[in-house]
């Protein structure tokens, strides 16, 4: 069942008219739309339904319309607002019945978008605003951007978006249907496609509107593609965000001063929504940190959020920032993306698991969801909800996520951090490995780091042997540890080593009798073989470890104070 995202003042004719046929149609209707919707709920065939009064529930994979029937029943009888299955929507007489005796409206929704894309667009609309009724000009009223958005659109008679300093859509009007594909594709990703940007980007779209008081006329030139009207969001001379509206010929000397004056709203509004965000951000974060804890204060904590309390799973996140050239945009920008994974992976999570809380502790992104299944089946399906977020954030945004073991209580839901950690440090140390892995899978590398921390910690010097083979290549330039961990990779086999370091067996052999010689390794010993071996792996581990911790924040159990 999912958490409720709503206030009293939404129903379901006014989510249909705030979202537009872009997104959602009435496939059929009830007779009557004025309906409370509470919450999003994600039906799964193989999971019992539990909808709360006033759910919307989003039928993946339901076409046939005998199950649509069967749905619309049980939704009738626990109170759902309506159903929202995958357009083209079968509506036959059965149909019909159900619709009409159970008095749930069948919605399409259209073939571009994606089911997390809906629950996004269909929580953000759902979202309570805190601060209705905190004071303000008239004009700001309505309560949400949302509705805002709406407004000036009726003030243009143009489908209007709200966007953040980095292309997000916080909010758009209705009528998006009459724009162009790109506005349509921003609207289902919530943010401005790659190929637009880069366009943008060209024509130096962005400096002249942040640098300007007044709205701005932009014609990418691409056939098909409307122009747009945009002016930026301001508070003082802090740049917000900004206001776009499609536009087939530039706006009326009236029209540009509305869109100024409507600026000036948005702007009221996005700053009052950062105060209680950040607010309510860094009481989520504590909060999420005590759970992970597992304390005497985990129970409450987790009671607080709503999250599940028995067979729990752990993953820790973290940006690729540093790997794909970002990272120079000193701390404030790291944060920034860090916060950015933890909003879109909360939302992530929020469509298929319900029951789940993720937060920015310490510098990395924790996730608590429930962990369907027993033993290593619950941590498969967790690494599953991972790939699929990894999938949808594209290869250039692609986190890298550590999954910890399923635990039975919340008393052990720190062993499942700690195991997701250690998978994060893996996979900082050896990219390889990909960009989701569980603990399970990596425990010897895990083990590895660990074991090297302590050697370095301790400064435990390498043996006589490997400390000899360290300072001839150091001194001479050689590579005998390479040909010596080549050899023991290959369990011995001379021609498959050689082969591995490009080099002929026979210079292979030479260069084996060298290691010989200079260390005064005995290989034919299996206790020799083994410590090298292991003097070897602790050896890269600690050149992989450093390297990785390098760069990476600091890191504490609690959120970072102000």
């Amino acid at each position: 069942m999912s958490r409720p995202w709503s206030s009293p003042r939404r129903n379901l004719g006014r989510v249909l008219a705030d979202l537009g046929r872009t997104v959602l149609d009435v496939a059929c209707p009830p007779g009557d739309l004025d309906v409370e919707v509470t919450s999003v709920v994600i039906y799964d065939p193989l999971d019992e339904l539990v909808v709360p009064r006033g759910g919307l529930v989003l039928g993946v994979g339901v076409r046939e319309p005998s199950d649509v029937v069967g749905l619309l029943v049980a939704l009738g009888a626990a109170g759902g607002a309506g159903l929202v299955v995958k357009a083209p929507v079968i509506v036959d007489d059965a149909v019909r019945g159900a619709v009409r005796d159970s008095g749930v409206a069948l919605l399409g929704l259209t073939r571009a978008a994606s089911w997390s894309q809906v629950a996004a667009l269909v929580r953000s609309v759902l979202a309570e605003d805190d601060m209705v009724g905190a004071g303000g000009p008239d004009d700001a009223q309505p309560g949400d951007l949302f509705a805002l958005a709406n407004a000036v659109s009726e003030l243009l008679d143009a489908p209007v978006t709200i966007e953040d300093r980095s292309s997000r859509v916080l909010a758009f009007s209705g009528r998006q249907d009459e724009a162009d594909p790109g506005r349509v594709a921003t609207v289902l990703g919530r943010q401005v496609p790659e190929e637009y940007l880069s366009l943008l980007a060209e024509q130096d779209v962005f400096r002249r509107l942040y640098r300007s008081r007044e709205p701005i006329h932009v014609d990418l030139g691409r056939p098909g593609m409307i122009p747009r009207c945009a002016v930026a969001v301001r508070a003082g001379d802090e740049v917000l965000g900004s206001m776009w509206a499609a536009v087939r010929a530039p706006l009326s000397e009236p029209r540009r001063q509305a869109f100024v004056e409507a600026a000036k709203v948005v702007a009221l509004r996005l700053l009052r929504q950062r105060a209680g965000a950040d607010v309510q951000r860094r009481l989520h974060a504590d909060l999420l940190a005590t759970v992970l804890e597992g304390g005497s204060g985990a129970g409450d904590a987790a009671a607080r959020l709503g999250i599940a309390t028995e067979r729990l799973c752990v993953l820790a996140a973290e940006p690729p920032s540093a790997d794909i050239g970002l990272g120079d945009r000193g701390p404030a920008g790291e944060e920034s993306d860090r916060q950015r994974l933890c909003d879109a992976l909360s939302l992530h999570l929020g469509a298929v698991h319900p029951r789940s809380a993720a937060a920015l502790v310490g510098g990395v992104v924790y996730a608590v969801l429930p962990a369907h299944g027993d033993g290593a089946d619950a941590e498969i399906r967790a690494v599953r909800v991972a790939e699929s977020f990894v999938a949808r954030t594209g290869p250039r945004r692609a986190p890298r996520i550590g999954v910890g073991r399923a635990v039975s209580t919340l008393a052990e839901v720190g062993l499942s951090r700690a195991d997701a950690d250690r998978a994060l440090r893996v996979l900082r140390a050896r990219p390889e490995r990909g960009q989701v892995v569980r603990y399970a899978d990596v425990h010897t590398d895990a083990l590895l780091l660990q074991l090297a921390d302590i050697v370095a910690a301790e400064r435990h010097p390498p043996s006589d042997a490997f400390a000899r083979l360290l300072d001839y290549d150091a001194e001479h330039g050689t590579n005998l540890v390479d040909t010596l961990a080549a050899y023991l990779d290959a369990f011995g086999d001379v021609t498959t080593a050689s082969a591995s370091v490009h080099v002929h067996p026979n210079t292979f052999r030479y260069r084996l009798r060298r290691v010989g010689e200079i260390s005064g390794l005995d290989l034919t010993d299996p206790d020799a073989r083994f410590g090298v071996a292991l003097q070897l792996r602790l050896h890269r581990s600690s050149l992989s470890s450093r390297s990785s911790l390098s760069s990476r924040p600091s890191r504490s159990s609690r959120p970072d104070p102000d």
